[in-house]
């Protein structure tokens, strides 16, 4: 390998190359850096590698005896996997194997009670997205997810839908004036907006909270990358239910998908590391490292968390206050609900922890939302409790190709022509959320009947999204 072929070192290296994630990562990265010049060489990887499989004989080694004893050690502390537990399948017809994999996975681990998968799940980090995982007592970073209590906002208001067809400008200048999108993005000085959520105590008890205090008052009120929108569209109340107390008909309503931001994901990826350190799993369970909600760190995180969702609410709250006020509507209905996130539930008579990472809540009675894709209808739900589900529900469509393959399928074009179709606006957005990324929204409604009763069908007119393609939450 010439010179300019050499690849530079960092610890995700020594992580593609299957190393866990532990001290021994630093040790690698210090060895390498002042003995290697900090390159990677075919030699070099060759030699981890087998270090890797065989440590037990580097414990003497000149270089590798440090990182042979921590693998060593690390070994001699792995948690065992038991035998999976089995879980029910909700539209297994068009769910991925790797989803199912890690699910499978998920139901080995020790502490896990009960499990199921929703008709929209695909593969995710640790606990696949559209996974519900009951845990006895111990709360899984990953299990939550990365956009910590991201969620569904849907307010509807006292406006006829004429007014939005005759108005579609006005909608079109107030939408774009009162939100924000993408990694990074936030309000500055008089920009920024206040909500009581900033003086949550947890800001000043936990120091890596309180790191992120001003990067949340910039970010409140805004929205993440990727998936994330805020809509406006009309929504068809196809039957009256007394937790709407609403006559059906259709009205003008706003629908809002986002998270916690930045704040959520430095909170993900600072326990997730923190789990892994404190619990070795092995290597095809390290990303479900999980934290026992008696100890120090357990009890961090779970009040870190439940911060991130209180956050991700205020976002939508400001932005939903913002909108109805520039467009003078009084507020009839509001429904909101989280997913990405960690309840204390009870579960055939047992307190367990409800890990439901892009799972919608749908306990008996409980509202909920579960949106389509930017042409496709969005659904206002009443969960109905069913037990095989953990209580839950699917929270979107679920996507069927990769960010990456949908850019290669669709083009430009062919997305333009798609939401001319459907007449929808499109303000932003990238062919990565393209409609044909993702799965049937009726097909995957079907496939949970059982699970919730529809109230109402959302269809998006005018949607924005972010247009940098970023992703941070």
């Amino acid at each position: 390998m010439t010179t300019a072929q050499k690849k530079m070192i960092t610890g995700k290296t020594f992580i593609r190359l299957g190393f866990p994630e532990s001290p021994a990562i630093a040790t690698l990265l210090h060895i390498v850096q002042e003995q290697y010049n900090g390159e990677m060489t075919d030699a070099l990887e060759n030699e981890l590698k087998t270090l890797l499989a065989t440590p037990e004989d580097f414990t003497t080694h000149a270089t590798w005896s440090e990182v042979a004893q921590q693998l060593l050690a690390r070994q001699s502390n792995l948690i065992e996997l038991a035998e999976a537990k089995p879980y029910e399948i909700f539209g297994s017809d068009f769910i991925e194997a790797g989803a199912r994999q890690q699910m499978h996975t998920a139901m080995k681990l020790p502490v896990t009670v009960a499990g199921a998968m929703m008709p929209d799940a695909h593969q995710g980090y640790g606990l696949p997205i559209g996974g519900v995982l009951a845990t006895n007592n111990v709360v899984i970073p990953y299990g939550v997810g990365v956009d910590i209590g991201c969620r569904m906002a849907l307010s509807i208001f006292d406006i006829p839908e004429a007014h939005f067809t005759a108005n579609e400008a006005k909608y079109k200048r107030e939408l774009i004036a009162h939100t924000s999108f993408g990694a990074g993005q936030g309000f500055h000085g008089q920009y920024r907006s206040d909500h009581e959520v900033l003086e949550n105590p947890v800001f000043a008890q936990i120091p890596i909270v309180q790191q992120l205090k001003d990067k949340a008052w910039s970010q409140l009120g805004t929205s993440g990358g990727g998936n994330h929108f805020v809509e406006w569209g009309i929504l068809e109340l196809l039957k009256e239910d007394e937790s709407l107390n609403l006559p059906e008909g259709r009205y003008v309503a706003l629908l809002s998908h986002s998270g916690s931001r930045g704040l959520g994901a430095t909170l993900a990826g600072h326990y997730t590391k923190l789990a892994k350190s404190l619990c070795p799993l092995p290597q095809e369970a390290a990303n479900l490292a999980y934290m026992d909600l008696n100890s120090q760190e357990g009890q961090e995180y779970w009040l870190a968390m439940n911060l991130a969702g209180d956050f991700a609410s205020a976002c939508h709250e400001i932005i939903h206050q913002k909108l109805a006020k520039a467009i003078g509507a009084q507020v009839l209905a509001r429904v909101e609900n989280h997913h990405n996130f960690a309840w204390k539930e009870t579960y055939n008579g047992q307190e367990v922890i409800v890990h439901r990472k892009g799972a919608t809540p749908a306990s008996e009675g409980v509202l909920g939302i579960i949106p389509g894709s930017m042409t496709a209808p969005g659904f206002l739900v009443k969960g109905k409790g069913h037990a095989a589900s953990i209580n839950s529900a699917s929270h979107g469509a679920g996507r069927k190709m990769s960010r990456t393959a949908a850019t290669k399928t669709f083009s430009r074009q062919e997305l333009r022509t798609i939401l001319k179709d459907h007449g929808v606006t499109l303000i932003g957005g990238g062919l990565d959320e393209a409609p044909g990324a993702y799965k049937d929204i009726r097909t995957v409604m079907n496939a949970q009947q059982d699970l919730v009763e529809v109230l109402a069908q959302f269809t998006p007119k005018m949607v924005r999204m972010a247009d940098d393609g970023s992703r941070e939450d």
